[in-house]
């Protein structure tokens, strides 16, 4: 293998873990297993169909920021069912139905069929 070709895959691990460990903050393997979709989606910033794209970390982390503003507001979205019933929960509903005064109806048995 020519040494150009070495130096090139040692310099992009070196940038892939030094992402990374920007990301995760002194990454692990539990970070690797549990976290596979942003690892994912880092490597397709540095790499995407056998070519290098970006080799700048500046350039991948503002990317991987992007990305995660994205993720929590979607996140804000799906969360709203949950907040809709946690506050028809707080209104105490089926008491509220109990609570109910009808008037006083005539008696079935007085009735004549």
């Amino acid at each position: 293998m020519p040494l150009f070709t070495l130096f090139s895959v040692w310099t992009l691990r070196k940038v892939f873990v030094e992402t990374l460990d920007k990301c995760f903050e002194n990454v692990c393997e539990l970070d690797l297993i549990f976290h596979v979709e942003k690892v994912h989606y880092m490597l397709s910033e540095l790499v995407m169909g056998g070519m290098v794209l970006e080799t700048n970390m500046v350039e991948i982390m503002t990317r991987i920021d992007e990305q995660n503003k994205l993720e929590k507001n979607e996140a804000g979205l799906l969360a709203a069912p949950a907040k809709a019933m946690s506050a028809m929960k707080e209104m105490n509903i089926p008491q509220k139905i109990k609570d109910i005064k009808l008037p006083d109806l005539p008696s079935i048995s007085s009735l004549k069929f």
